[in-house]
């Protein structure tokens, strides 16, 4: 594999990306919610690149991205329920897990064997711009190591996969800052909280959404049980401590929101658990603050959670 490239927003670099992808190349991009790394979704080698440029486990399925409800629909079966949400949020945080189509042609690893698959269509222009100049659907899971923190800046990836992909798209800072919301129709049930609050969705459907959260045999990205972690060991709900990450009127650190707003909080979350692991010492906790299990403090609570939980090996 060549040196990574950092590619910028001009012309020119869009079309050396999407000629990577088209080649069968890693291409790191922005979306609104975390930095994607992508992959040709039909091009089962390229895919393949992917789990081992992670070290992501074979059988977590990954989130294929799409530039219209129009290619959406020529590779799974959307019912209405399906249809409403797309119609309803995207482009935006949502990824819709649905039937595979017959013919779909995306390779079995997109999958991990299932005979569905999870699809978005994000709403950052610069990974618009990227789909639709590539042509392809593109299977994107965040551009990290698998289990560690997700990124939110160009940097974060060139940090953890510099010398596995090919190339990078540097677009600064994500907006949302955690992954996407992941929801399966028929019946309509959650299975990740994320980017899209749970309240928006169900506001849409007219009832409380049920959740399906497997992390044992994962149906959809981001249910493994350990995810999101740094390296330091993270303790939740704490008020004080050496080494604190703040939420509101409980400082520390660093603090995600000093107003307590959750949205700043989301965008913030992965950049300052990274910064926190450089500040952690051996063998010391991070300490985070409570933070409300409403809107985006779902979604927040959820990747802290995950990134608590006792990891394996």
């Amino acid at each position: 594999m060549a040196s990574l490239q950092t590619l910028s927003l001009g012309p020119a670099d869009l079309a050396k990306a999407s000629k990577l992808l088209q080649d069968g190349g890693l291409v790191a991009f922005p979306t609104e919610t975390v930095y994607g790394l992508g992959a040709d979704a039909r091009n089962g080698t390229a895919v393949a690149a992917i789990y081992a440029a992670k070290g992501r486990p074979s059988f977590n399925p990954l989130i294929v991205h799409v530039a219209s409800l129009e290619q959406a629909e020529t590779l799974a079966h959307f019912d209405d329920d399906a249809r409403a949400l797309a119609q309803a949020f995207w482009p935006g945080p949502l990824s819709l897990v649905l039937p595979l189509k017959d013919g779909h042609g995306l390779s079995s690893l997109v999958t991990a064997g299932l005979d569905t698959v999870a699809i978005r269509m994000p709403a950052q222009k610069l990974a618009r711009d990227l789909l639709l100049a590539a042509g392809c659907p593109v299977a994107a899971p965040s551009a990290n190591p698998s289990g560690q923190i997700s990124p939110t800046k160009a940097a974060h990836v060139l940090s953890g996969l510099s010398g596995r992909i090919d190339a990078v798209l540097d677009d600064g800072p994500c907006e949302v800052g955690v992954e996407s919301t992941i929801v399966a129709t028929n019946p309509v049930r959650l299975l990740r909280p994320g980017g899209l609050p749970v309240e928006a969705l169900e506001a849409a459907i007219g009832h409380p959404l049920p959740q399906d959260l497997n992390p044992d045999t994962p149906n959809a990205p981001g249910q493994l049980t350990s995810h999101y972690a740094p390296n330091a060991r993270v303790a939740l709900n704490q008020r004080e401590g050496a080494l604190m990450l703040g939420f509101g009127a409980i400082d520390g650190q660093l603090n995600l929101s000093q107003s307590g707003d959750l949205h700043e909080a989301a965008a913030n979350l992965f950049a300052m658990l990274r910064q926190m692991d450089a500040l952690a010492d051996d063998g010391q906790t991070i300490n985070v603050a409570p933070i409300p299990m409403t809107g985006l403090g779902l979604a927040i609570n959820d990747r802290l959670t995950r990134a608590a939980a006792p990891r394996s090996g």
